[in-house]
C-alpha cells in the first residue's frame, strides 16, 4: 500500500518526544515601561525586556526536566519575530503616583535532570519583603513539598519601578522558553 503525504509526515516525526513541546532552554528577563496609557506602558516594559516582538503564550510554573538556563542574548538569538513563544510571566501595572511596584520570577532547579523544577510568579506593591528572595523561596517550597528534595539551584529576576505622576508604570519579569 502506498503511503499518503500525512503518513510520510508522521513517519518522519514518529518519535513521541519530537511531538512534545518540552522546552530545552530558558532565559530570564525583566523590564519597565511608563506611559500615559496602560497598554502602551506594558508594550514598553516588554520592549525593555526584549520580548515585545513575539506572540507570548503564558504557561504555568513548571521548570522542564533537563532544561538549560541560557543568557537572554543567547535565548533571543534562537527566536524570530512573530514566533509563538511560551513563557512564565509576572506583571504589575499601576498609576498611583509614588507607589513602588515589582514583578519577580523565581526558580528552583533540582539536581536530577529527570525531575522537573518549579517557577513562581510574584508581583505587587513593594513592602519590606525582598520579592526576588520570596519568589525563590516559594519555588523551593514547591519542589520540597512535591518531591521531598531541596533545589540545587535557585535564582530570581525582578523588575522594580516607582510610578511617575500622571502615568501608568508596568513591570514585567519572565522565564522565556526556547523549544
Amino acid at each position: 500500500m502506498e503511503e499518503t503525504g500525512i503518513q510520510e509526515c508522521y513517519k518522519a516525526s514518529s518519535s513521541v518526544d519530537q511531538l512534545r513541546l518540552v522546552p530545552k532552554k530558558v532565559f530570564f528577563t525583566c523590564g519597565v515601561g511608563s506611559h500615559e496609557d496602560e497598554l502602551v506602558s506594558f508594550e514598553l516594559a516588554l520592549r525593555d525586556a526584549g520580548i515585545e516582538r513575539f506572540n507570548l503564550v503564558l504557561v504555568s510554573s513548571i521548570y522542564p526536566p533537563g532544561c538549560e538556563v541560557v543568557s537572554r542574548e543567547d535565548g533571543l538569538k534562537e527566536l524570530f519575530p512573530g514566533q509563538i513563544v511560551f513563557c512564565v510571566m509576572a506583571k504589575h501595572s499601576s498609576n498611583k503616583s509614588g507607589e513602588e511596584i515589582f514583578a519577580s520570577i523565581g526558580v528552583a532547579i533540582p539536581s536530577d535532570p529527570d525531575v522537573h523544577g518549579y517557577l513562581t510568579e510574584y508581583h505587587g506593591v513593594c513592602n519590606k519583603v525582598d520579592p526576588g528572595k520570596h519568589a525563590e523561596e516559594m519555588a523551593a517550597y514547591m519542589l520540597k513539598t512535591a518531591f521531598g528534595i531541596d533545589p540545587t539551584t535557585t535564582k530570581s529576576i525582578t523588575a522594580k519601578a516607582k510610578v511617575e505622576d500622571g502615568k501608568y508604570t508596568t513591570v514585567v519579569a519572565a522565564a522565556v522558553f526556547v523549544i
